[in-house]
């Protein structure tokens, strides 16, 4: 299937144009952060390879950018074994299941990013495998429809969701190995990554700036070397070194404040205000007010919000809070009564 990509593990450090696999960590003691996961990653992996056995299925689950894709990497490095990489819409019918788990080897590892997007009787295929090992194909229809069970080789799964909610309970309890939720970075855990990338890329850069990226990176790593990598462009252009001055007038040209947040996060909190009186509103309503997908609401904007306590969930809907009118300078707005 055409979606199923190898995992190289050569060093990609001198590959310039792929930017984002030349940051990404190639050893445990590079990957900055979520110390309790890979404290029990260690463990499994460590003792799975004196038991000489593949590891155990294992679930990461948070919002995007927190590092799901490199634990998944740095897992089949650690293990010695190839990954092959999907993900849940790519995977529309059994038949691409099928076709993905015949062609694994022995301890091969197989990553499916956005595993919530399965299908159900996609699912239905996936428990035997991950339980048992082995594969039933349906040939047929009707009375006269058999059922054939093919072994498949020793493997892991690693799967990676962003919506936990989503994934049926039969599926997620399948999961042996683990299932684990990756945390929001500390601005310090976030300096120190943009340490290591900047020392990677070559770019000499002030403590000061380090510490405004940090400020405004979303406590996330790839928005952190996003913007990283934005503002020694701009310093490039503009033959200076990269200060906390020209951090600050490069986020500001890409709409980013000091908070961090951007367009989009601003007219979620301004449209709540103006048009619903900042809440309580449906997720649903705001989406529709905002020509926006729900789950990209859900998904990408929101938890930063939630984790600043510019917006809250309460049992009627989303509620803009006191600190959001406060950053967004509005004042004299008529609030509705909880």
């Amino acid at each position: 299937m055409s979606s199923d990509i190898p995992i190289t593990t050569k060093d990609t450090s001198a590959e310039t144009g792929y930017l984002d696999n030349t940051l990404r960590p190639s050893r445990w003691a590079d990957y900055i952060g979520q110390k309790s996961i890979k404290d029990n990653l260690h463990i499994l992996l460590t003792a799975a390879q004196e038991r000489k056995h593949p590891p155990e299925h294992i679930l990461f689950y948070g919002p995007p950018g927190l590092g799901k894709t490199t634990l998944a990497h740095l897992i089949a490095k650690e293990s010695g074994t190839q990954m092959k990489v999907t993900s849940g819409p790519a995977i529309l019918k059994v038949g691409d299941l099928a076709s993905i788990l015949t062609n694994l080897a022995h301890g091969d590892i197989l990553f499916i990013d956005e595993i919530h997007r399965l299908n159900k009787a996609i699912e239905e295929v996936l428990y035997p495998a991950m339980e048992s090992g082995v594969l039933d194909i349906i040939i047929g229809k009707g009375p006269s429809a058999r059922t054939i069970q093919l072994e498949l080789p020793s493997f892991t799964l690693i799967a990676a969701t962003t919506r936990i909610a989503m994934i049926s309970s039969p599926l997620r309890s399948r999961f042996s190995g683990g299932v684990f939720k990756l945390e929001f970075y500390t601005e310090d855990e976030i300096g120190e990554i943009i340490k290591r990338s900047a020392k990677i890329l070559d770019i000499d850069i002030h403590e000061a700036a380090i510490k405004a990226i940090a400020l405004r990176s979303r406590f996330t790593p790839r928005t952190a070397n996003y913007f990283l990598k934005r503002c020694r462009d701009y310093a490039q252009i503009e033959k200076s070194p990269l200060s906390k001055e020209i951090v600050e007038k490069a986020l500001k040209m890409l709409g980013v404040d000091h908070l961090g947040l951007n367009g989009a996060d601003r007219d979620i909190l301004k449209t709540m205000i103006e048009k619903f009186g900042g809440g309580p509103v449906g997720l649903n309503t705001i989406a529709a007010a905002l020509s926006e997908e729900q789950a990209t609401i859900e998904e990408v904007y929101e938890p930063y919000l939630i984790q600043l306590g510019l917006l809250e969930r309460t049992p009627r809907g989303r509620t803009v809070t006191d600190k959001a009118y406060g950053h967004l300078d509005i004042k004299g707005v008529a609030r509705k009564l909880l």
